[in-house]
């Protein structure tokens, strides 16, 4: 009796405790499933939660889990902060895409975690589930993020009120579940969720009624978590549709730059609106080669011949005259040895100065006051002559700097000034140098060379008819 009883007093030891352990294994079972729900379905988030609470209670781990939750999912685009693979962006874009425009999508600050592959794949939930303006919007500043009570028919927290929101009854609709930052005891205090109105013109209603789908101009947001600006379109993407000239359009896909960009009003001249808040809109290098870097300013000639209308459509015509026409004068216009050379244009009119300077005002003045001008004052000839004195310059013994070797070294610098009747005034005529020869030792046997390349310098001092060019031709 004694030997039965005990017999059956260890079975229902073992029994008892059999279902302690079982009992144990399920609270450890519900702890892991807790774990990741709170993590938001992250596989790797309930696996490390499982690995911590191994030498803890059940118990233990699933107060823990519910106290001090580590979220990781729908932080960012993808799981670790990855790099966003180029076949997930928006089409138009490329590797080591900077992203969007900076200019027409200002910053954001994106505060609320959503994991946007979850709802999309997980749930089944379209994108107009939640974003059920998109299909009927006609402005680009209209709020296509969802609000708060849109979340609730699933979280089950109430948004109705936004001084009193309350938390719905399980983890997903605690307000930390969604809001980053968020502590107990903070209220209805959240960060706020900022995404600035886009400074462009468009329709998405326009976009949906011709079954132009979200992907089109998003990326492959349900491949992601979080969608961040850099889902936002790229306008090489719009250029897949937008190439039609507007007489070929017929109200569809017009590539006018007005069709997206926000036009300045009439008192402003009506082209592009440029300069926003967010910085000052430039084209890119792909757009007809004009980016407007530093290098813009040599290249702007042939982008404005082969297409003025396209700088028209942000810059007015005084824009141009600006500058062609003097009022800016910049400086890359002339090489930096331009001040000898530049009588040397001004005869032949290469370049009308008129175009830019004044010849009273600009010209006349500054020869007068570099003291080569015939109405210099005396003073100023003698203090600020050009050429060095003339026992240097002019007067035999030739030296190192008398102006035959100048004139030799080169001869450019001597006729952006003068003429070939200068030289004669003194080498043939009554002056100075009146009776020498002006033709070096044995010009006669090259001169037929010199008087077919040019005979204009021969005809300075002989007659078309005279004896001595016959020996020459």
């Amino acid at each position: 009796m004694s030997a039965a009883r005990s017999s059956r007093g260890r079975e229902f030891g073992l029994e008892r405790r059999m279902s302690r352990s079982a009992t144990a294994w399920l609270l450890l079972v519900m702890a892991m499933l807790l774990a990741a729900a709170v993590a938001g379905a992250d596989p790797a988030s309930a696996s490390a939660s499982a690995s911590a609470s191994g030498s803890a209670t059940a118990t233990a781990t699933a107060s823990a889990a519910v106290t001090a939750p580590a979220y990781r999912s729908g932080l960012t685009p993808l799981p670790g902060d990855q790099k966003v693979p180029t076949r997930l962006l928006p089409p138009g874009s490329f590797d080591d895409d900077p992203g969007p425009s900076d200019v027409i999508f200002p910053s954001q600050d994106l505060t609320l975690r959503f994991n946007h592959k979850l709802h999309v794949q997980g749930l089944h939930q379209g994108c107009t589930s939640c974003h059920a303006g998109a299909a009927t919007s006609n402005s680009a500043s209209d709020e296509i993020v969802p609000k708060g009570v849109a979340c609730d028919r699933c979280h089950r927290s109430d948004h109705s009120d936004l001084h009193a929101v309350k938390a719905g009854p399980d983890e997903s609709g605690r307000c930390a579940y969604c809001h980053v930052g968020y502590k107990d005891g903070d209220g209805n205090r959240v960060a706020d969720f900022v995404i600035p109105r886009p400074n462009m013109v468009f329709s998405h209603q326009k976009h949906a009624v011709r079954n132009i789908g979200c992907p089109q101009c998003h990326g492959a947001v349900q491949e992601l978590e979080l969608a961040t600006r850099d889902q936002m379109p790229r306008m090489r993407g719009c250029f897949r549709c937008h190439q039609m000239p507007d007489a070929l359009s017929r109200g569809d896909a017009k590539a006018a730059c007005d069709t997206c960009h926000v036009r300045a009003p009439a008192s402003q001249g009506g082209v592009i609106r440029s300069v926003f808040a967010s910085g000052k809109l430039l084209p890119p290098r792909w757009l007809h080669n004009a980016e407007h870097g530093p290098d813009f300013v040599e290249r702007h000639k042939t982008v404005a011949g082969a297409d003025s209308q396209f700088c028209a459509n942000c810059h007015k015509e005084d824009f141009c005259t600006d500058c062609h026409d003097g009022r800016v004068r910049p400086r890359q216009v002339h090489p930096n040895d331009y001040l000898s050379m530049h009588p040397v244009e001004a005869r032949m009119e290469m370049q009308r100065c008129q175009s830019c300077h004044r010849e009273q005002s600009f010209c006349v003045t500054c020869h007068l006051r570099a003291g080569v001008g015939e109405s210099s004052p005396a003073a100023v000839k003698s203090a600020a002559r050009f050429h060095p004195p003339q026992a240097i310059w002019s007067s035999p013994v030739r030296g190192p700097g008398h102006h035959a070797f100048e004139a030799q070294r080169n001869l450019s610098a001597c006729v952006s000034c003068h003429v070939e009747r200068d030289c004669v005034a003194c080498h043939g005529g009554a002056g100075i140098g009146a009776g020498f020869d002006i033709h070096p030792a044995g010009f006669v046997s090259g001169c037929g060379m010199q008087l077919r390349r040019n005979p204009r310098p021969c005809l300075v001092c002989h007659q078309p008819g005279d004896a001595a060019l016959s020996q020459c031709r």
